[in-house]
């Protein structure tokens, strides 16, 4: 009878509410956990949507930018080389080519390089070279790809530089002048060592099979550059971002800022200037004009000093594979040339680092 007594009823009466009380705490608090999930997740996807759309924002404002001026340049360049006027240029470069140890007309392949692009250079060396008196050895072929890597696609990339932060005459006086001075040295160090006097035995079949394009093949050509050049411009932008969200430019900076802190480089452009070296200066003038755009903090001083760097030493990859497959050597084409830029920059810093800002304005900063 105890089970029916009032205190049991009232014992049973404090179970069943506390039981359904339980009940009603336990659906409500994982329900309010499934809710705060799904609203969170919603607000990371949101979060990425604005970052996604900032990110391809940022790479169409960088590509429009270079386009504006990419497109008629190129147009330009293929006027100049239908109707031959970039012959005469060569004709002008063959004394400088003999003060490199390289025939006259090699004159011509390096303003094909200077005025087109590092293809246009080799196309016209392919058709050359076979017709030399005498063919050229390896330590001329890599005299010639050294001054090829130094100095070409001035039609673009100087502007791609101004656009960037520096005037295009003291860019074109740094890349065409220490080009040759390079070219200069790299003969005289293996004419004095008596290195790499033979001649080359690999050849690009690829390009020595390549004819002159029509108007149409070289349009479509040109659309899928810059189509591609898009895709991989913003691929850059993203990857940048990923790597300062996650905290890997810090320890890059880290690793670098010693060495290019002595160069007089800020840390503020050291990623971009390692992307210009490795992947290529138009895309690292890019980047520094997409970060000049995003990071009003950057200072034009080391602006210039990565430009400066990257104009004489850039695609250091790609580049000299493309050009020790003609028959460079990689102690010109790479280590050379790396070496180079790293004193000539250093150089450069140490002499203008004492001077004023209005000073460095007159001479060196473009009005962006």
């Amino acid at each position: 009878m105890l089970f029916f007594s009032k205190k049991s009823a009232k014992i049973r009466k404090s179970f069943v509410v506390l039981w359904f009380y339980s009940l009603i705490k336990y659906f409500f608090y994982y329900r309010t956990i499934k809710l705060s999930n799904f609203f969170r997740t919603f607000a990371l996807v949101k979060n990425f949507a604005y970052i996604f759309i900032d990110w391809m924002r940022q790479g169409v404002k960088s590509c429009w930018y270079m386009f504006k001026f990419m497109i008629p340049i190129s147009i330009v360049v293929k006027i100049l080389q239908e109707t031959g006027l970039i012959v005469h240029i060569g004709n002008a470069l063959s004394p400088l080519m003999k003060l490199m140890g390289l025939p006259g007309e090699m004159g011509l392949v390096w303003a094909s390089s200077m005025i087109g692009n590092i293809y246009g250079g080799l196309v016209a060396y392919l058709q050359i070279a076979p017709n030399l008196e005498q063919p050229l050895t390896i330590a001329q072929v890599t005299v010639l790809s050294t001054i090829i890597l130094i100095a070409h696609t001035f039609l673009i990339e100087l502007v791609v530089t101004q656009r960037a932060g520096a005037k295009i005459l003291p860019m074109f006086i740094i890349r065409f002048g220490f080009g040759f001075l390079a070219g200069v040295l790299i003969y005289w160090t293996y004419h004095f060592l008596g290195v790499l006097q033979g001649y080359p035995e690999v050849i690009n079949t690829v390009l020595m099979g390549k004819k002159d394009p029509t108007l149409i093949e070289w349009g479509i050509t040109q659309l899928k550059s810059y189509g591609f050049l898009f895709v991989w411009i913003t691929a850059l932008i993203i990857f940048l971002d990923i790597l300062k969200r996650t905290g890997v430019i810090e320890k890059i900076n880290s690793w670098l800022e010693p060495v290019l802190r002595i160069l007089g480089i800020g840390k503020d452009v050291i990623p971009i200037t390692v992307v210009g070296m490795t992947l290529g200066l138009a895309y690292g003038g890019a980047l520094i004009i997409n970060e000049v755009n995003q990071n009003k903090n950057i200072k034009k001083r080391d602006v210039l000093y990565a430009l400066v760097l990257m104009a004489i030493c850039h695609s250091i990859i790609e580049d000299s594979l493309l050009l020790m497959s003609v028959g460079a050597h990689y102690t010109g084409v790479f280590v050379f040339r790396i070496c180079f830029a790293l004193i000539i920059t250093y150089a450069f810093v140490k002499i203008t680092s004492k001077w004023s800002k209005e000073k460095m304005s007159k001479w060196f900063y473009a009005k962006i």
